[in-house]
């Protein structure tokens, strides 16, 4: 009877939920110098990344020939509009792995949209102003998120477990721009330092 009590509790104790708690992670550059517009994905190890849902508009604008965001964060699945806010027309592409699209010649105040169905890193450029690219990161973990100025990437409900954290960003000096580290079960901060290239030299020098 004893031992059919234990057995009873210990299913009863892997049955429970890991419990989520907010977790930050801080990005900088060799120098210490935050990083902004890195992407943080979180994994938990033997387990599988929550599948994120689309909510909300996504958008790359064209204004002042940039693009805008430099780096978005999309769910699979994801439509995104491509707004021209420019007085000039722009040729919108792609020759990404994780989404091939080309949006030809559209003028100001017209838009294109998207759909990314695949996860992976778009980088996008246009074919008319060579100066233009940025970057749609598409994630199948829920817990993805990209750093703020100060080189911070929050994640408000990480689950309290085992977990590998990767880092990406488009100046990164490492395969695939990306560098990984695991965080134990409680561990609530952690920070990557990262080895960035030079941009280029249409880009801003803030990196």
């Amino acid at each position: 009877m004893l031992r059919l009590l234990i057995v009873i509790l210990l299913v009863a104790v892997h049955a429970v939920p890991v419990a989520a708690a907010p977790l930050s992670v801080r990005v900088v550059d060799a120098r210490g110098r935050p990083v902004g517009d890195a992407v943080v994905t979180l994994r938990p190890i033997g387990g599988t990344a929550r599948a994120p849902t689309p909510s909300g508009s996504y958008s790359v604008s064209q204004k002042d020939l940039q693009f805008h965001p430099f780096v978005l964060v999309v769910p699979v699945g994801a439509n995104v509009s491509f707004p021209n806010r420019d007085a000039t027309k722009h040729h919108v592409y792609s020759f990404s792995p994780a989404k091939r699209f080309e949006l030809k010649l559209f003028a100001r105040d017209q838009s294109r949209s998207v759909r990314f169905d695949k996860p992976g890193v778009v980088a996008l450029g246009c074919n008319i102003h060579d100066g233009m690219t940025a970057f749609i990161v598409v994630t199948d973990s829920a817990w993805t998120a990209r750093t703020n100025g100060q080189g911070i990437a929050q994640f408000a409900t990480a689950p309290n477990a085992p977990a590998q954290l990767v880092v990406w960003h488009p100046y990164l000096r490492a395969p695939a721009n990306s560098l990984g580290k695991r965080i134990a079960a409680g561990q609530r901060a952690t920070s990557f330092v990262l080895n960035l290239r030079p941009p280029p030299m249409a880009m801003s020098n803030d990196y």
